[in-house]
């Protein structure tokens, strides 16, 4: 949406430019203040000082990225941003820079008293946070002005919509204004309603949702109860997934997939956004960091094993080293997940077919390697490249995901997050052998959604560890 990409760029230039601002106020302090400022002999001369200049840009640019892992710059968090958490966000960013060019930029310089350290630590703090913090609250406070006005709004389709379901309907149209969402059409999934229009909004019938979003200019869905009962909505949400749009649900519709509510939207009627899993925006943006750096990392020092389990494939059977397969991931994008072959390949000449205890398929050193897991290895490669993460809920094919969202419905929430190389199901129940066995894991993969933190990541990393070396893989 260039709507939202426009303010995430505005967001960024102007954060640099106070941030900049900022930080040259902050020098003339510092000349003013220390002893070796004055023997540069002029402001000027200390201010065009080779060092300084290149502070002068650096200090920004590490300070605005400080704010991108913060999640300031977001997709999912640019328009609607509360100016209290904003206020919160830029001084704990501050706070955070204050300390880093501190003790990397300015330790060093010779300061007569220790007094006078804390002074130019709280300068730079002051000089840090108060110009970032004023304009963001300019920029938060049009914002708010200008989504009661009508003037900043997503468009919106409702899907699901009917007779039945026009009180709803009435309070989310009534609730434009606060919520910032204009609907612009009903999509009929059930064939319900007779009219061409629906509380004076147009009924469209589609089948082909993408080519629907895009002609009507669509960029959030929202989704109601279907007539033909919960199987049906999770089937349609399912389709929605992929669209990779925001998804909101009314709170019936939450409560009938699941025991779980996240109120995003408190207006006349509250939805429910299932796109986003329990987790802040920062959170997001480390544990991606956190995914890039580990699994690069484990690429490097695992080259000889990769190399040992390659050649082993190699020599014990036919066919590639490499077995790579069709999964769905986040927001139900399909990617090509890559482990090391360990079944013979023909292994699903009679169609698809989950591995089992003492399985024909799997070959002698395969056995030895899901045993130990270590055919999961070359998926870092996926979490490099954003398909995977290291930690969350397994990734399924096509046809196994329509079985279980058929019987439970929720299944549909596991899109929320990239699926991971281990899970907490996994620790709890290693590899699924049947349908049955995929739906008794899913509570802990919907579980992990609702705490996905550093600490719940490392606690399940730990356990994956524990199982490897002890051989409880399958």
């Amino acid at each position: 949406m260039r709507q939202i990409t426009r303010e995430r760029i505005r967001y960024a230039v102007a954060d640099f430019c106070t941030v900049a601002v900022g930080w040259f106020v902050f020098n003339i302090i510092r000349y003013f203040t220390i002893p070796s400022g004055m023997a540069w002999g002029s402001l000027t001369s200390f201010l065009l000082d080779k060092m300084v200049i290149i502070g002068q840009i650096v200090v920004p640019v590490a300070v605005v990225l400080l704010y991108a892992v913060a999640g300031s710059y977001n997709r999912s968090n640019t328009l609607y941003k509360s100016r209290l958490d904003e206020v919160v966000t830029t001084f704990v960013v501050s706070v955070a820079g204050m300390f880093g060019i501190f003790f990397i930029m300015l330790i060093d310089d010779s300061v007569p008293e220790r007094l006078t350290n804390y002074e130019l630590m709280l300068a730079l703090l002051l000089c840090l946070f108060v110009p970032t913090a004023v304009v963001r609250l300019v920029i938060t406070t049009r914002n708010a002005r200008r989504i009661r006005q009508g003037r900043y709004a997503i468009r919106a389709l409702v899907v699901g919509a009917s007779p039945k379901n026009s009180a709803k309907l009435k309070r989310i149209i009534d609730s434009e204004a606060v919520s910032g969402l204009r609907i612009v059409a009903c999509l009929d999934v059930d064939n319900k309603s007779q009219a061409d229009t629906l509380l004076g909004l147009p009924v469209v019938r589609d089948d082909d949702y993408a080519a629907l979003c895009d002609s009507l200019g669509v960029h959030a869905l929202i989704m109601m109860p279907s007539q033909f009962g919960i199987g049906r909505s999770s089937e349609i949400m399912g389709k929605l997934y992929a669209l990779d749009k925001p998804l909101f649900v009314t709170p019936d519709l939450m409560s009938m997939m699941t025991s779980r509510h996240r109120v995003s939207q408190v207006a006349s009627e509250p939805l429910v956004d299932i796109t986003n899993a329990n987790i802040s925006p920062s959170a997001v943006n480390l544990k991606r960091l956190g995914d890039i750096v580990l699994a690069s990392a484990a690429l490097l020092v695992l080259v000889p094993v990769y190399a040992a389990v390659a050649l082993a494939v190699r020599l014990d059977s036919r066919g590639p080293v490499f077995y790579r397969q069709e999964r769905i991931g986040y927001h139900k994008k399909p990617f090509r997940i890559i482990k090391f072959r360990t079944m013979c390949t023909d292994a699903e000449a009679d169609g698809p077919a989950l591995s089992r205890d003492n399985d024909p398929r799997v070959t002698r050193v395969g056995a030895f390697l899901r045993k130990y897991r270590l055919d999961e290895l070359p998926q870092f490669w996926n979490v490099v490249k954003g398909e995977m993460s290291l930690v969350g809920p397994r990734p399924e094919r096509s046809y196994y995901i329509e079985k279980i969202a058929r019987r439970v419905p929720s299944y549909s929430l596991i899109h929320q997050v990239r699926p991971g190389i281990t899970s907490w199901g996994m620790v709890k129940y290693g590899y699924a052998a049947d349908v049955d066995q995929m739906i008794e894991r899913l509570p802990y993969d919907l579980l992990y959604i609702e705490n996905v933190s550093f600490g719940v990541d490392l606690k399940i990393l730990f356990h994956t560890v524990s199982t490897v070396l002890r051989g409880r893989g399958k």
